[in-house]
């Protein structure tokens, strides 16, 4: 019954644990402990920091498992040094605090109304994509920060996968900056691909992609429009991470729109991390809580989904699942192979 009400209370202080764990990596406490073991004193000193601060930060991170305390001593724990030093968790937790963190005080209201009313913190757009090149450094950085890192290392691994049928045009759909674009420009050079996306994204991607000439192409796009026509003639169609942004109607609705563009050859190929086919516990719970990024700061409609519901939106657009990949890369992605 302990470890109940005790897990209960960490749920109920969670958003202060968050940002004591962040100023102990910030204010570079966990660095110093990662070289040495250090009593507050010292700390406090080396660091330029109060006392008081250092000390209010190193009982919590005591009770958060950060840090440990022995004779007076503080020395750096494996969570510590994991939260400190690991690539995905500094990632998610400069998302967390950089694009959901003051938002989220209105999730109940983004529940109801099926808007992102987090969102208003930054601007007064209907979607994050909207104003996602205008988002302050910062938060603009952190929140591709979080979505390449996932994303780049997927992306050795589904090369191979995507040109095994020797595809000659690709369409990128939701190219952002261009990042999947480019692995396909150097993976095969006789290969083409069109950009598709938001005028502001693409105008990165055109930046990024300037060397590739006219293999680069771009096509502007607002892919919930009824108006809008997707190019034809793409022997390959693919979308990494783009469908989780998106309601399930609106994916139907996209999905619709490929099958338009695409002829009886074009191979279309959904990338997703998929939250029900994952092999570790803290994958699921990741993917879980990203739902509730795109319910208040995203767009108010989406999530990330399970494999029956992106399956029921490919056969419902009127399309045929022809194969499946799973455990993608470091982090288990589903790459979907469709075709008419």
């Amino acid at each position: 019954m302990a470890d109940i009400a005790f897990d209960a209370q960490k749920i109920a202080f969670a958003p202060i644990s968050f940002q004591a764990a962040l100023a102990l990596r910030d204010l570079g406490i966990l660095s110093l402990l990662n070289e040495k073991e250090a009593d507050d004193k010292t700390i406090s000193k080396k660091l330029k920091l109060s006392l008081y601060a250092v000390q209010t930060l190193l009982e919590n991170g005591v009770a958060l498992d950060l840090v440990s305390l022995k004779d007076g001593k503080y020395a750096l724990t494996k969570t510590g040094w994991f939260l400190l030093c690991d690539p995905m968790t500094r990632a998610n937790m400069d998302f967390v605090n950089d694009v959901c963190y003051l938002g989220m005080h209105s999730l109940q209201e983004s529940l109801k109304k099926g808007k992102p009313t987090g969102l208003k913190v930054f601007g007064k757009w209907k979607t994050v994509y909207e104003g996602l090149s205008k988002l302050p450094a910062k938060n603009r950085k952190s929140w591709f920060a979080f979505d390449h890192f996932y994303s780049d290392i997927a992306f050795p691994e589904i090369l191979p996968l995507v040109f095994e049928l020797n595809p000659a045009r690709v369409m990128d759909i939701g190219a952002n900056t261009g990042k999947w674009a480019k692995k396909c420009l150097d993976y095969k050079k006789d290969t083409s691909v069109m950009l598709v996306d938001l005028p502001g994204q693409l105008n990165v991607a055109k930046k990024n992609l300037k060397k590739y000439g006219d293999r680069a192409q771009y096509h502007a796009a607002n892919v919930l429009d009824a108006k809008t026509v997707l190019p034809k003639g793409a022997d390959a169609v693919l979308m990494s991470q783009f469908l989780d942004c998106f309601s399930e109607a609106e994916i139907v609705s996209i999905l619709k729109k490929v099958k338009a563009s695409a002829d009886k050859n074009t191979r279309i190929y959904i990338l997703e991390p998929l939250w029900d086919r994952q092999e570790y516990a803290a994958s699921t719970f990741c993917l879980n809580h990203t739902s509730l990024y795109f319910t208040n700061i995203a767009n108010g409609n989406s999530k990330m989904y399970s494999y029956a519901q992106m399956e029921n939106c490919v056969k419902k657009a009127g399309l045929k699942v022809e194969k499946v990949f799973d455990g993608v890369g470091r982090f288990a992605y589903t790459l979907i192979r469709c075709r008419k």
